[in-house]
């Protein structure tokens, strides 16, 4: 199928994309599927909290068990305490079930969900940026003109080294290479840009 790649003052040059990719049958079970599986394994479990025999201090009773009237304590590290250990709290990184992602799944996840960004007009390829560009203000105007402030550039590598530093502090706007993107990528941003160069390398990579 053929898709318009714009330049950078918008003019538009008819380029041929592969329709295995960008034309695909829309799966919506799998998309859902690939999706929940990335969310999944992306879970971390490294919240810690110290507990009673982990807490630092003496061991000693903290006084008399009979006669102070008060009630029966042992050391200053039970839970009750300020200081001491938590009760039931998080231990750390434990082990959680990782669901298995091939590489058909995630395949035919990516594709379907590019063709309905074309299908939406959410889609854009852009010619490579040559030339750097250091300042926010001319990638913001860019992504403004294009009605792309909330995006994910995925670059092929030398388009993404030339305007990475200018993306920085774009709020909703992620500038990433063909490797180092996902299908949750996809859905959490409303555009995607590709250069035509890193559209040659998603073809390459995906077919």
């Amino acid at each position: 199928m053929k898709i318009d790649k714009l330049s950078l003052d918008g003019k538009k040059t008819p380029i041929e994309i592969k329709d295995e990719i960008f034309s695909s049958k829309i799966n919506e079970s799998l998309i859902s599927q690939v999706i929940y599986k990335t969310n999944a394994n992306y879970k971390g479990r490294r919240a810690k909290t110290k507990q009673k025999n982990e807490i630092i201090g003496s061991t000693s009773k903290i006084y008399a068990q009979k006669g102070t009237g008060n009630a029966r304590h042992a050391s200053r590290k039970a839970p009750i305490f300020v200081g001491g250990g938590v009760a039931h709290g998080p231990k750390g990184q434990t082990k959680h079930k990782i669901r298995k992602l091939n590489k058909n799944e995630k395949k035919i996840g990516v594709a379907s969900l590019l063709t309905k960004k074309i299908k939406l007009n959410d889609l854009l390829i852009f010619n490579d940026f040559s030339k750097e560009i250091k300042k926010t203000k001319e990638i913001f105007s860019l992504l403004n003109k294009f009605h792309a402030k909330n995006s994910i550039m995925i670059l092929d590598k030398s388009s993404r080294n030339n305007i990475l530093k200018a993306t920085r502090n774009i709020p909703n706007v992620k500038c990433t290479d063909v490797n180092h993107f996902s299908a949750f990528d996809i859905i959490k941003y409303k555009k995607i840009i590709f250069t035509e160069t890193s559209i040659k390398e998603l073809e390459k990579r995906y077919t």
